[in-house]
């Protein structure tokens, strides 16, 4: 065989046995070298083995629906559809609808609330003796606006108000709205973390007075009753979390929903569904430390453990936001344990039962966490006023009985 032929044959057999090769890849391929997803052996020729390939013909789907891009679920939808399923009825629809549009006005405000002068004091004092914001009274307004319009709720009590209000019987309805218009107020003015709460409850019959009268007559200290209702009660529960997302977060007691703002519709859209709060989660734990030496002895002791390294070598992180529901969304995503535990200052805590506490257990338990106030469980606890305060621990189910064990 001449040189000039041989070299013709080799040429002949190459591109005979390397024609699948340059459809896979434009790169010089040389004998016995390996790459990750291509091996290439020298027998009686080159072979080309793609496990790409042969990993997804092993590994193929069968019957995946591939989801649309532009297929998205936004609030309304989602109710109406609970509400077929028999899982709510339609006033309550229209009530968590009427509190969604209050928080989309909120977010709004907040955004802009250094820009139209709505930042600072307003120069009065609520009930609990806390100075008002000026977002704290506007905001207020717009939850109570929202909820009378709707016609579909009987008593609403905010924590800005001495008393809660009877909607007036031209507009009232079944539904007990209790709701905390803005959380951590003290954060709007540095543009930190802020957030909206609410509880539903159904009472067993309607109240109707005339909302325009003063004194507090028989039939509103009966609505009086009828909202200081333990936890356990709650139909549903929920916040919204202003930060860098607007997050609509809600129970109707079939676990843990979170809606997204969408600010290119002006839509709340199903970000986050059916939350479980993981267990084991993070170690992350979140207590104001300032008050360290106001608190009890077990519950220092609780806390020097949670600074010593962990099997990691690790200690827990300390997380402090100041805004309780900043702290309950983190917790929902991540685990970990919240306190505001009652201090030799403030013997009954700091935070509302009805209000903060009472609707965030709720919402915990249904994301599978725990919620007590050192003795006994939050939504056993049954308010002897409107306003009450109580100490809370809240979060992860192992790191709250952890803590029930130093508090025994």
């Amino acid at each position: 065989m001449t040189m000039a032929k041989a070299i013709s044959t080799s040429s002949t057999n190459f591109l005979s046995s390397s024609r699948s090769i340059t459809s896979l890849s434009p790169t010089i391929l040389y004998p016995s070298q390996s790459y990750k997803h291509h091996t290439f052996t020298q027998n009686s020729g080159f072979r080309v083995r793609c496990e790409a390939v042969e990993v997804a013909a092993a590994t193929k789907p069968v019957n995946i629906k591939k989801k649309n891009r532009y297929e998205i679920e936004n609030l309304t939808t989602w109710l109406l559809k609970q509400e077929q399923a028999g899982h709510i009825d339609a006033e309550l629809t229209i009530v968590l609808s009427s509190i969604s549009l209050a928080c989309k006005q909120i977010a709004s405000l907040l955004q802009r609330s250094s820009i139209i002068n709505l930042t600072g004091a307003q120069g009065t004092i609520n009930i609990q003796g806390e100075d008002q914001k000026k977002l704290d009274v506007i905001s207020n307004e717009l939850f109570c606006n929202c909820l009378r319009s709707s016609g579909r709720t009987g008593i609403i009590a905010s924590e800005e108000e001495d008393v809660p209000v009877a909607v007036e019987e031209t507009y009232s309805g079944n539904y007990i709205v209790v709701f905390d218009p803005i959380d951590g107020s003290a954060n709007i003015d540095i543009a930190l973390t802020t957030g909206s709460i609410f509880g539903i409850y159904g009472p067993d019959e309607q109240c109707l007075v005339d909302y325009d009268e003063d004194t507090l007559d028989e039939a509103k200290q009966k609505c009086i009753i009828s909202v200081c209702q333990p936890g356990n009660n709650l139909v549903a529960a929920g916040y919204c979390l202003y930060s860098s997302s607007v997050v609509f977060t809600l129970s109707i007691g079939n676990g843990v929903h979170g809606f997204t703002l969408d600010p290119a519709y002006g839509e709340f859209v199903l970000t986050h569904e059916d939350i479980k709060i993981p267990n084991p989660g993070r170690k992350i734990y979140s207590f104001n430390e300032g008050n360290y030496d106001l608190w009890d002895d077990k519950l220092k002791t609780y806390l020097d453990h949670l600074r010593q390294p962990t099997s990691n070598g690790k200690p827990y992180s300390g997380r402090y936001i100041g805004c309780l529901v900043g702290e309950i969304h983190r917790m929902l995503l991540y685990g970990g344990i919240y306190g505001n535990p009652d201090n030799k200052n403030a013997k009954n805590g700091n935070l509302r039962l009805l209000y903060e506490c009472a609707p965030m257990s709720y919402l915990i338990e249904q994301a599978g966490g725990k919620a007590t106030d050192g003795h006994q469980r939050i939504l056993d606890i049954v308010p002897m006023q409107v306003h009450q305060r109580t100490p809370i621990y809240i979060g992860s189910a192992d790191e709250i009985e952890k803590l029930e064990k130093y508090l025994e």
